[in-house]
C-alpha cells in the first residue's frame, strides 16, 4: 500500500505528462510557428508610473524562461545611454549593465535564441553606444549577420538560433515618400511608449478609423526605396555618408520624434525589423518575412473580433507581438489565451504581477522543457487556414472532459499566526481556449478540514478546440463573509494532461512549490460532445 500510494504522489503519477517535460516538440521549423514567452518593460519591478527599474527584472524573466525580453532605451548623463519607462517617475538604470546582465542569464534556462526588442529613443551618439555595447559585451552570443550569410526565405529557427541574441528593432529606410513609412502614422493604431499615456483614453473608445484602402493605394504609387535588410555593414556605412537631398529623407520611421537611425545600430537588426502595421491586405502586399509589427492589446483583441481568419493567416508567416494597455499602469496583465488564438508569437506579460494571467502564461511554457518555445497547432501554422478563433468549426476535434475531484492532503492554513485557523476548502476548475470553450466549475466547500478533506464530486466540460485549452485547478478557502481565498493552483496546457487518478500539486500565488499540499482526482477524456455525464 506504501508502495502504491508513493507511485501516485510521483511524477509518473502526476497530471502533468512527464513526456512533456522535455523538450519534445520539433524546434525546426520557423520562428513564427511558435508562441515565444515574452516580457513586457522587462525592467521594471514595480508599476510603470514609479516603479524600480532593475536588472533584476531581466534575471527573474530569464531565469524563468523568458525569450523575448524589452530594453526601452534614452540618452543619459555622461554619454551612457539609460532604460526606463519614458516621461515616468520610474528609476533608471544603465544600458550596458543591461546587456551585461542579458549576456551572462541569456542561457541558463534555455538554450534557445533571446529576443532583444529595442525601443530606442537615443541620439545619433548614443545609439552608436549601444550599438558598441551590443557587440563588445555579446560577442559571439549577438547574431549580427544572416546564418551561413545565406540570403533567406523564412525565419531560421529555434534549433539554428542556439544560444544567439537577436535584436528586434527599427532598421535604416532611404525613403522618397515619408508617410509611407513613419511608425504608427495614426493615433488609433496605438503607438507605442511615448504617445500611450496620452491617447490610451481614446485608444480604449477605438474612436479613430482604420486607414482606408484607397489611401493605401494612392501612396502605394510611390516608389520607397529601402537599405535591404540582409545587406552587409558597409551599405549602411554608404547610405550613412551619402548627402541627404530632403531634409528627414534617412531617419527612425517615427517621423514626429526628428531622430536618426544610426547605421551602427541598424545592422545590428537581422531578422526581426519592427515595421507599423495598417491592414492585413497592405502587409500582405508590402510587407516581409523578416518584419515584425506591435499591437496595443485593445487593438490586437479588436482584431480578432473583425478579421479573426485574417490575423490567424497573418501569423502564419509574419511574427506579431502583442503588448499591454497603457492604462495597465499598475503593470496588471491581460489573458494570453485570447491573443495566442488568433496564433500570436509573442504576447508580452508583466512578469512582476503574479495572478491568473501569469499562471496561464507559466502553465502554457511549463512543457516543452520550459524552453519558452511551445510550437502552434497545425491549424495555426497553415497559411490557408480556415480557423477563426470567435467561430471555431470542424476539422477541429471536440473533446468531453470528466475530472472527478475527490480529495485534497495537506492544504496550508491561510493565517499560521492565528491559532484554530482551519480552511473551508472548495476546488475551482477553469477551463480557457477559445471562447466557446472558455468555462469554470468548483466543488462544494468542506468545512474545518485542510488536512485531508474529500469531495467525491464530478464536473463536466466540453470542449470544441482542444489543441489549444488551458486547465487551471484553484484550491479556495470558502468564505461567507466576503470573497473565497486563496490557497493554491495549477495551471496546464489540455494537451499535457494525463488521464486516471492523478495528484496535482499546488503552486503558490508566485508559482512556488507547496509541497506536501495536492489534490486528487481523477481525469477521463472522451472524444466528441456528450450531453449527460456519467
Amino acid at each position: 500500500m506504501d508502495g502504491f500510494l508513493s507511485y501516485l504522489c510521483s511524477k509518473d503519477g502526476d497530471i502533468f505528462n512527464p513526456a512533456c517535460l522535455p523538450i519534445y516538440q520539433d524546434m525546426t521549423q520557423p520562428l513564427n510557428h511558435y508562441f515565444i514567452c515574452s516580457s513586457h518593460n522587462t525592467y521594471l519591478v514595480g508599476d510603470q508610473l514609479c516603479g524600480q527599474s532593475s536588472v533584476e527584472g531581466y534575471i527573474r524573466a530569464l531565469k524563468r524562461g523568458c525569450r523575448c525580453v524589452e530594453v526601452d532605451v534614452w540618452d543619459g548623463p555622461s554619454g551612457e545611454p539609460v532604460v526606463y519607462h519614458g516621461h515616468t517617475l520610474t528609476s533608471r538604470i544603465l544600458f550596458k549593465d543591461v546587456v551585461a546582465t542579458v549576456a551572462q542569464y541569456a542561457f541558463q534556462t534555455s538554450d534557445y535564441p533571446v529576443i532583444l526588442s529595442l525601443e530606442t529613443h537615443c541620439s545619433w551618439e548614443q545609439q552608436q553606444t549601444m550599438a558598441r555595447h551590443l557587440t563588445e559585451i555579446l560577442g559571439e552570443q549577438l547574431l549580427s549577420t544572416t546564418l551561413d550569410g545565406v540570403l533567406p526565405t523564412q525565419l531560421p529557427s529555434p534549433e539554428e538560433l542556439r544560444r544567439k541574441i537577436l535584436v528586434k528593432g527599427k532598421k535604416l529606410t532611404l525613403e522618397e515618400d515619408l508617410e509611407y513609412e513613419e511608425e504608427e502614422v495614426e493615433p488609433g493604431l496605438e503607438g507605442e511608449h511615448e504617445s500611450e499615456l496620452a491617447l490610451e483614453s481614446q485608444f480604449e473608445t477605438e474612436s479613430e478609423p482604420e486607414p482606408q484602402e484607397q489611401n493605401l493605394q494612392i501612396k502605394d504609387k510611390k516608389k520607397v526605396v529601402t537599405c535591404p535588410l540582409f545587406c552587409p555593414s558597409i551599405c549602411c556605412q554608404i547610405v550613412a555618408q551619402a548627402p541627404i537631398s530632403k531634409p528627414g529623407s534617412l531617419l527612425l520611421s517615427q517621423q514626429k520624434s526628428k531622430t536618426i537611425l544610426c547605421p551602427a545600430l541598424s545592422s545590428l537588426v537581422i531578422y526581426l525589423k519592427s515595421v507599423s502595421f495598417r491592414s492585413f491586405t497592405h502587409s500582405k502586399k508590402h510587407y516581409h518575412f523578416y518584419e515584425i509589427s506591435s499591437f496595443s492589446e485593445t487593438k490586437a483583441k479588436r482584431l480578432i473580433k473583425e478579421a479573426g481568419n485574417e490575423f490567424v493567416q497573418h501569423n502564419t508567416w509574419q511574427l506579431s507581438r502583442v503588448y499591454p494597455s497603457g492604462l495597465r499602469t499598475d503593470s496588471s496583465n491581460y489573458n494570453p489565451q485570447e491573443l495566442w488564438n488568433a496564433g500570436c508569437q509573442m504576447v508580452a506579460m508583466n512578469m512582476q504581477t503574479a495572478g491568473l494571467e501569469m499562471d496561464i502564461c507559466d502553465g502554457h511554457f511549463r512543457q516543452n522543457g520550459g524552453c519558452g518555445y511551445v510550437l502552434k497547432p497545425d491549424f495555426l501554422r497553415d497559411n490557408q487556414s480556415s480557423f477563426h478563433p470567435e467561430r471555431p468549426i470542424s476539422p477541429f476535434k471536440a473533446q468531453t472532459l470528466l475530472i472527478q475531484v475527490i480529495s485534497g492532503q495537506q492544504l496550508p492554513k491561510l493565517n499560521k499566526t492565528k491559532e484554530g485557523s482551519i480552511v473551508d476548502p472548495l476546488v475551482k476548475v477553469q477551463i480557457f481556449g477559445v471562447r466557446l470553450d472558455t468555462a469554470r466549475q468548483e466543488t462544494s466547500y468542506v468545512e474545518n478540514n485542510g488536512f485531508n478533506p474529500y469531495w467525491g464530486q464530478t464536473l463536466c466540460f466540453r470542449v470544441l478546440v482542444p489543441e489549444l485549452a488551458m486547465l487551471r485547478f484553484v484550491v479556495m478557502d470558502y468564505d461567507w463573509k466576503s470573497r473565497n481565498d486563496f490557497i493554491g493552483q495549477y495551471t496546464l496546457p489540455w494537451s499535457c494532461m494525463q488521464q486516471g487518478y492523478r495528484h496535482i500539486h499546488l503552486l503558490s500565488k508566485d508559482g512556488i512549490s507547496l509541497c506536501p499540499a495536492s489534490i486528487f482526482v481523477y481525469i477521463c477524456i472522451r472524444e466528441g460532445l456528450e450531453g449527460d455525464e456519467s
